[in-house]
């Protein structure tokens, strides 16, 4: 009765089978030909089978033999499996990875992303913390992120980007995504002076501002400054879509992605600055030094995949 099975007369058996030949079962085993002979000797001895029969050219299986050599099949088939699966969990990658988001989700792809680093990383546990683009920055920086999406200049953020720090080595890694463009959208009891202004003449309208984490503060604080004007703030909030309802109310002028200015123009009758507007661009940030961490790896990748 067969109790056990040694895998190396198995694979002879398996061999043998195909090859219809001991010797040239032997050559592709790197073994000797009367090896070959104990371990089929052995097996048909261990299952009362009888499993070749001799012929002028050399062995032909028989009808139990090619049964069995189908099943030996399987087996080898399933080890071989077996060691694919160990080796695909030995080298997966593993651990957290902390996601800044911020904006609408759409605009960021940010569905199909976490579906392509499921797909890249499965064994990756993400943690998503939505809020504004210097809180990104910030949060890579305090090691409280491992990556995010950032709208603006990083260089804001990147001490060594400095004049003093010359030749320093650049804190984050950038990988651009999009380019975007910036409205004023205004209320509709603001159209005569917003229209056709400049942004000398905007300065001085009243303005919905935002904290300096925010790419509208960061883009508009930059402008102002350099034409040596200060911005005319007098509410401040921290969500766009807070900022565009503010505008409807007729509180002030704000500034806001171009897609979303021509919908409420076209919606809900809000005036767009004609003259002028602000361009900026979408990127995913990590720092430049973690870019060979196998989880943030796993995510510029993922990016690649959505973004292209």
């Amino acid at each position: 009765m067969l109790h056990t099975v040694d895998l190396k007369t198995l694979r002879a058996f398996v061999t043998v089978a195909r090859a219809g030949n001991v010797t040239r079962a032997a050559e592709e085993l790197y073994v000797t030909q009367p090896a070959v002979t104990l371990q089929l000797k052995r097996l048909a001895r261990e299952t009362g089978l009888t499993l070749f029969r001799r012929t002028s050219t050399g062995l032909e299986v028989t009808q139990e033999g090619a049964l069995l050599a189908a099943k030996a099949e399987q087996v080898l088939a399933a080890l071989t499996d077996f060691g694919q699966t160990a080796g695909h969990l030995a080298t997966r990658v593993r651990g957290k990875l902390r996601i800044g988001t911020i904006i609408d989700p759409e605009f960021t792809r940010l569905g199909g992303f976490l579906n392509a680093l499921i797909e890249s990383g499965p064994g990756i546990e993400t943690t998503l913390r939505h809020g504004m683009s210097g809180d990104v920055a910030e949060g890579l920086r305090r090691n409280e992120l491992d990556a995010g999406f950032y709208l603006g200049d990083p260089r804001d953020h990147d001490p060594s980007s400095d004049m003093s720090a010359e030749g320093a080595a650049p804190l984050f890694h950038a990988r651009e995504l999009a380019q975007l463009t910036y409205r004023v959208v205004a209320p509709p009891s603001l159209a005569g002076f917003v229209r056709e202004a400049d942004w000398t003449q905007l300065a001085s309208l009243p303005w919905i501002g935002t904290p300096q984490a925010s790419v509208h503060s960061r883009l508009l604080t930059r402008l102002f400054t350099n034409l040596g004007l200060r911005q005319n703030i007098v509410a401040e909030v921290d969500q766009e879509a807070s900022m565009v309802a503010m505008v409807r109310t007729g509180i002030g002028l704000s500034l806001c992605r171009e897609s979303i200015a021509l919908h409420e123009q076209q919606s809900h009758g809000l005036v767009i600055a004609e003259n002028v507007r602000i361009s900026t661009k979408l990127s995913f940030l990590c720092l430049e030094a973690r870019t060979k961490d196998p989880a943030i790896s796993a995510a510029l990748d993922a990016i690649r995949r959505v973004w292209g």
